[in-house]
């Protein structure tokens, strides 16, 4: 009589699978695209500023919580100096003042 048992002693967790077990060698790109944070602190960096508008395009983010990020985040938790401008139109942009240019004045 035949043994026709298997052996699944050498078999992985995953059912057997040798695919599962196979280590993935798909070339990582060599840049990571930035986060949205860093998106939106190179946005407030300019001299221009930003507008909520903008930041909720750019993000895919809801108004309400670009206005949270720039409180929380930019301002309580980095600490940057971040001002509201109002233009001649009516816009209101935000940029950071950094502390050599605020100190010139």
């Amino acid at each position: 009589m035949t043994n026709t048992s298997i052996d699944t002693s050498d078999a992985n967790t995953n059912g057997g699978s040798r695919r599962a077990r196979t280590k993935n060698t798909t070339a990582k790109p060599d840049v990571v695209a930035p986060s949205k944070t860093e998106q939106v602190l190179k946005n407030l960096r300019t001299a221009k500023g930003v507008t909520i508008a903008q930041i909720a395009e750019a993000t895919g983010w809801q108004p309400h919580s670009v206005r949270g990020f720039l409180s929380g985040t930019v301002k309580k938790k980095l600490g940057l100096n971040l001002v509201s401008e109002v233009a001649k139109d009516g816009t209101r942009r935000y940029p950071v003042i950094v502390a050599a240019e605020s100190d010139a004045t």
